[in-house]
């Protein structure tokens, strides 16, 4: 019992320290955000508090950078672009899940190849297709290409075969369609798993750096991520770090929200999409 007792105690002071790892560097992110430029540059051994602390520095953000325009270019970019993946993505592994049609196997084979492609070698493909068709500088260009992946049709595909085939037959039998068996079936089963999808590709969109980086030279269809290096050039400078820090704290609020209020089911999709059978 005392030695239970004893693992258990270990355990807990272990993972408090390794959160206060991983939870120092966002700690560090708000603390700078909170001082004002002058106590910063006049810290010569960082401090770990402040007793003066300011808000000038996110008004700033607001202020002397459009920071509210790349918010909302990315919030049109990251809501389109994961509401037509969702669709593809649901579609699509249906499709491969459901559906017998010849060549489906070589078919799901060479697709899952497309995984093994380097992104660097897809980006430099990408860029070339958006370029000749003129679609540079803009919203079309900028999601296009991120509206299918490989990785997210895999794991809805699996989570549909886990749905007993008799329920397929079933609806067959009662002259159900394919869509309608879809929407009302394998959709409400596999919501766990759909949610997920939905909020790893809001992320993977919202941190999106370098197809942005590429393909916009035009400040107003910046994002935030590429808005960053604008801020940090022509905005606050180089120097201004508690500025820089505040528009990254507003930047970064929105994906901590979220992924607090769904972690669970974050969790829950991710163990059904490893669990078959």
């Amino acid at each position: 019992m005392k030695k239970r007792t004893a693992a258990k105690v270990i355990t807990y002071i272990l993972l408090i320290l390794w959160a206060l790892i991983v939870l120092f560097p966002f700690y560090w992110m708000i603390l700078t955000s909170l001082k004002s430029y002058s106590a910063y540059n006049s810290e010569y051994v960082p401090t770990f508090f402040t007793l003066h602390p300011t808000l000038e520095n996110y008004v700033n953000a607001f202020t002397q950078v459009p920071l509210g325009r790349y918010l909302f270019n990315t919030l049109i970019f990251t809501v389109i672009t994961t509401v037509v993946m969702t669709i593809v993505a649901v579609l699509a592994a249906f499709a491969f899940a459901r559906l017998k049609f010849r060549g489906k196997n070589i078919v799901f084979g060479l697709f899952l190849s497309l995984m093994m492609l380097p992104n660097e070698l897809v980006v430099i493909t990408n860029f070339a297709t958006i370029t000749n068709a003129g679609l540079r500088n803009s919203f079309p260009g900028l999601i296009l290409p991120s509206v299918m992946s490989v990785f997210y049709v895999y794991l809805l595909k699996e989570n549909f075969e886990m749905v007993p085939d008799n329920l397929y037959l079933a609806s067959k039998v009662d002259g159900t369609s394919d869509l309608k068996y879809l929407l009302r079936v394998l959709v409400p089963i596999c919501r766990p798993t759909i949610i997920t999808i939905i909020i790893l590709k809001v992320i993977e969109c919202w941190n999106s750096y370098v197809w942005p980086r590429l393909i916009t030279d035009d400040p107003d269809y910046y994002l935030v991520s590429n808005g960053i290096q604008e801020l940090r050039e022509n905005g606050f400078g180089r120097e201004n770090i508690p500025a820089m820090m505040a528009a990254v704290v507003v930047i970064s609020v929105p994906l901590i929200v979220l992924f607090l209020m769904f972690r669970n089911k974050i969790m829950e999709g991710v163990l059904r999409g490893g669990t078959k059978g």
